[in-house]
């Protein structure tokens, strides 16, 4: 029934069995010559590689020594350069140099100008080790003079100036005279200089202090005066910065931290700074000489005297968790310990009156200023700072007096601190040494003070200031009382019933005026006379009361020197009362002196 599988089916079948028992071939000899191949070729890369990069460290290092000596060569030979310019003389450089290369302004009789613009830049040939003994020897002895009372000693034990070098992004040359050359330079350095002081404290403790990180960006001022005709072609050199300058640094005692002594890091970076404000900003200068000689001249010297009155101050900050701050005062116009004036200690007072008296010598009106810092005193410890103000002389009119209120500050250069501080009341008079253009004697044309003319007054019509000492200002000092006006409520009516009263801060004397009843704005017209035995050193008080059935109530006060009226003979002024939410007193004075002299009495 069932029909016979065609005869190509059976060969069909046949043919694959055959196939499947026909073994294959081994995996692993199959391919086994494709991974010997690849091996090979990794390795003839790998060696290639290292040859090639033999070949060119090798080419790189010969580069680099090649270079080296290159520079090596140019020193060498610039050091041959300089060694040759060092011998030249001025006839050499003109024989050197045809005269239509000369400068056009450049004459016949100033041809050693020429020979010291060619030598300025031997100037900056300094090694480093030179530069920095050079800086020990000038530097040590001026933080002596200005190293704060926390420090016993400041020293230098270790200074190298490191390998960075100054940038100098900017020259100027300045001709001021045919005896002297200006040259400014605008410099930037953030050097890596090895510098550790030895620092001994008052207490006794030694501290090595690290200076880090330092930057500096300004501009140098050097002076080349006197020129000469021989190389280096001046006689020394004033240097100088001209304006002040950012200095940033860090301090870090060594093993220690600067947070060990209280204190210690405010002090030697205050005498840092005040060490480079004041020495070198200008006009205050370094000479160094170059060629031996008298160079005295070039020194910088007083040309006048500024008197200062401190009064007093109002409205202080209290720095003081128990009770009121303990204020003192701190003037200077050069911050050196024997230039510095300290007045005495108010003990717990926010509103102190000082009335002291100082003289400053002053160098030079056009750059310098007054500053005035008021501290709280805190026994043994470190003083607290309240507030800080400046004043520039330039704001001065010679022999005129300048009254000022000033406002306290936090910090002098950075017054992001707007909080109010409290203000110190000053009295500001300059004198110039010798006769000022335009300015004479305060003191002349006043017939009432022909005596004191004669003491004051030089035969230059200059300003004896040290003859002055020797005057006491004797005399009657007549007020009149005018009228107030605005003065505040103080009655429930919304007036007052003013009065005022009057008397010298040296004396024991008192006046008083009638009472004005229901007035804000009172008319007095009455005049006192005070006989004043030192008018200037005295201070006249003015108080303003209210009159009340059973008593008195304080309004304000106004505190006057007696400066103005001794210069001016008479005058009238208004002034605001302090203490009080408003109010004006007018009132006119005048002065009938009667001098006396210290010399005399003593004869």
């Amino acid at each position: 029934p069932f029909a016979s599988p065609p005869s190509h089916l059976f060969a069909h079948l046949l043919s694959a069995s055959r196939r499947r028992a026909q073994p294959f071939p081994p995996r692993a000899a199959h391919r086994r010559p494709a991974r010997r191949s690849g091996g090979v070729r990794r390795a003839m890369a790998f060696l290639f590689g290292a040859a090639l990069g033999l070949v060119l460290g090798v080419g790189v290092v010969m580069l680099f020594a090649r270079l080296e000596n290159a520079r090596a060569e140019q020193r060498r030979e610039l050091a041959a350069t300089v060694s040759s310019f060092s011998k030249l003389t001025v006839q050499d450089l003109k024989n050197l140099i045809p005269p239509e290369l000369y400068p056009s302004w450049v004459s016949f009789t100033q041809k050693q100008k020429l020979s010291f613009y060619l030598y300025l830049p031997l100037i900056f040939m300094l090694s480093s080790t030179a530069a920095s003994e050079l800086i020990k020897t000038s530097v040590e002895p001026i933080f002596e003079q200005y190293k704060s009372f926390i420090l016993a000693s400041l020293h230098f034990s270790k200074l190298t100036l490191g390998t960075v070098a100054p940038q100098f992004t900017g020259v100027e040359i300045l001709e001021s005279d045919n005896s002297s050359v200006t040259m400014e330079l605008e410099m930037q350095w953030d050097g890596n200089p090895n510098i550790v002081l030895d620092i001994q404290t008052t207490l006794g403790i030694s501290l090595p202090v690290q200076v880090k990180n330092i930057s500096f960006t300004g501009v140098f001022r050097l002076v080349f005066k006197p020129l000469v005709a021989e190389l280096p072609c001046f006689g020394a050199v004033c240097c100088s910065l001209r304006e002040k300058s950012k200095v940033d640094f860090t301090l870090k005692i060594i093993g220690g931290e600067m947070t060990a002594v209280p204190g210690i890091s405010d002090a030697i970076e205050g005498t840092i700074r005040d060490t480079i404000e004041d020495t070198l900003t200008w006009p205050n200068r370094i000479i160094v000489p170059i060629v031996p000689g008298d160079y005295s001249d070039l020194e910088l010297k007083p040309v006048g005297v500024l008197e200062v009155k401190l009064v007093e101050a109002r409205d202080l900050k209290n720095k003081d968790l128990v009770g009121k701050s303990d204020p003192f005062a701190v003037l200077y116009i050069r911050p050196l310990r024997e230039k510095t004036k300290k007045s005495k200690t108010i003990n717990n007072d926010l509103n102190p009156i000082w009335n002291e008296h100082y003289e400053f010598e002053v160098e030079d009106i056009s750059t310098q200023h007054l500053t005035v810092k008021v501290y709280d005193d805190e026994g043994l410890q470190a003083s607290e700072i309240i507030g800080c103000a400046r004043v520039s002389l330039t704001d001065l009119q010679p022999g005129k007096v300048k009254d000022l209120w000033l406002d306290l500050v936090k910090d002098l250069e950075v017054q992001r601190d707007k909080k109010p501080r409290g203000q110190v009341h000053v009295e500001l008079l300059y004198y110039p040494y010798a006769k000022h253009e335009g300015v004479s004697n305060p003191f002349a044309n006043q017939v009432q003070l022909t005596s004191l003319e004669k003491v004051l007054k030089t035969e230059s019509n200059g300003y004896d200031v040290k003859q002055r000492k020797n005057v006491i200002m004797r005399g009657v000092l007549s007020v009149t009382v005018i009228s107030a006006e605005d003065l505040p409520p103080m009655d429930i009516g919304g007036k007052a019933d003013p009065f005022v009263v009057l008397y010298l801060k040296k004396g024991e004397t008192k006046k008083k005026t009638r009472v004005v009843t229901d007035t804000l704005n009172p008319i007095w017209n009455q005049t006192f006379d005070f006989v004043v035995e030192d008018a200037l050193h005295d201070l006249l008080m003015v108080e303003v009361w209210d009159h009340d059935t059973f008593g008195k109530d304080y309004v304000g006060r106004c505190i006057l020197t007696l400066t103005r009226v001794l210069l001016e003979g008479e005058f009238q002024d208004t002034f605001t009362l302090q203490g009080a939410k408003s109010g004006k007193l007018n009132v006119h004075f005048k002065w009938t002196p009667q001098p006396i002299y210290r010399d005399r009495d003593r004869e």
